[in-house]
C-alpha cells in the first residue's frame, strides 16, 4: 500500500522494491490489463461454524490479512456485516499509529474489527470470505507487493468458540490440501484493537483510481462478488457513514 503520493502524504520513505511494485502496477493500468496480487481460491466452508443463539444480533472478529485497506473493502461487502474498521491489533496502545506500524517493530498487525450480525452472516462465512478471496493465507508476514510482520495472517477472537472454529477450520483446509502451501494463519486472543487515523477508513471506496487500490484491492472485491453472489451487496457499509449517523 505504498503508492509514491501515499509516501509524501504520510511521510514515509519508499524502498526501491516498493517502487518497482508501484511501477510494474502503473504500467499495468495504464496498458488496461489487470493483475489481481493474490489470485482467489475455491474452498469448501467449514465443516464446523459457531452455534449462536437466536437473540444474538452482533458479534465481533478481528481478521489481520496484508494491508488492512483491501480486507476492509472485502468485508464493508459483505451482507451482514455491521462495520469494518481498518486499525492496529497485537501491539501496545502507545505504539498504535501507522507510522510506528510501519515500521515493522511494533508487534501490531494491519487489521479490520469486523462487526456482524451472526442471524445474517454466520462467522464460519466471514472465514470462507477471509480465507478465500480477502488474502493469500499461505504468505508469511507478507501480502502482494507489501512485507513485514505488521502484514501477517492473524485472527484475532473474541470468544472460545471463535477460537475453536478458526482453528478447526485452518485444519481442515490443511489436511484437505485446499492451497499448494501450509496455512500460516495465526490464531490468538484480542487484546485490543485500536482504530486507524481517519484517512485510512474507506480507502478501497474513496481511491478506486489510486494504482494500488486498482491492482491489488478492487480484485478482491469483485472476487467476492463472483464466488459469493448471495453474500455481495454493492453498497458498502462505510466507517463515515456510521460516525455521521452517531
Amino acid at each position: 500500500m505504498r503508492l509514491p503520493t501515499s509516501a509524501r502524504r504520510f511521510g514515509l520513505r519508499a524502498s526501491t522494491t516498493a517502487l518497482l511494485a508501484i511501477a510494474a502496477a502503473a504500467a499495468f493500468v495504464g496498458s488496461g490489463r489487470s493483475a489481481a496480487a493474490e489470485a482467489a481460491v475455491r474452498i469448501a466452508p467449514p465443516a464446523v461454524d459457531e452455534r449462536v443463539d437466536a437473540g444474538v444480533r452482533k458479534e465481533t472478529v478481528v481478521f489481520a490479512g496484508g494491508c488492512f485497506w483491501g480486507v476492509q473493502g472485502v468485508f464493508q461487502h459483505t451482507r451482514g456485516v455491521l462495520q469494518a474498521v481498518s486499525g492496529y491489533a497485537g501491539g501496545k496502545a502507545e505504539t498504535a499509529s501507522y507510522m510506528a506500524v510501519s515500521t515493522g517493530l511494533t508487534g501490531h498487525a494491519e487489521s479490520v474489527q469486523v462487526t456482524f450480525d451472526p442471524q445474517q452472516v454466520s462467522y464460519g462465512k466471514l472465514l470462507q470470505i477471509y480465507f478465500s478471496v480477502a488474502h493469500d493465507p499461505t504468505q508469511l508476514n507478507r501480502q502482494g507487493p507489501d512485507h513485514g510482520s505488521q502484514y501477517r495472517s492473524e485472527i484475532f477472537y473474541t470468544s472460545a468458540a471463535q477460537k475453536d472454529v478458526a482453528e478447526k477450520y485452518i485444519a481442515q483446509l490443511d489436511a484437505a490440501r485446499a492451497y499448494p502451501a501450509k496455512i500460516v494463519t495465526q490464531v490468538a486472543p484480542l487484546v485490543a484493537f485500536y482504530p486507524a487515523e481517519g484517512y485510512h477508513q474507506d480507502y478501497a471506496t474513496l481511491h478506486p483510481d489510486e494504482a494500488y487500490i486498482a491492482i491489488n484491492d478492487l480484485p478482491k472485491i469483485a472476487n467476492l462478488k463472483a464466488m459469493y453472489a448471495d453474500r455481495y451487496r454493492d453498497q458498502p457499509v462505510l466507517v463515515a457513514s456510521a460516525a455521521k449517523g452517531s
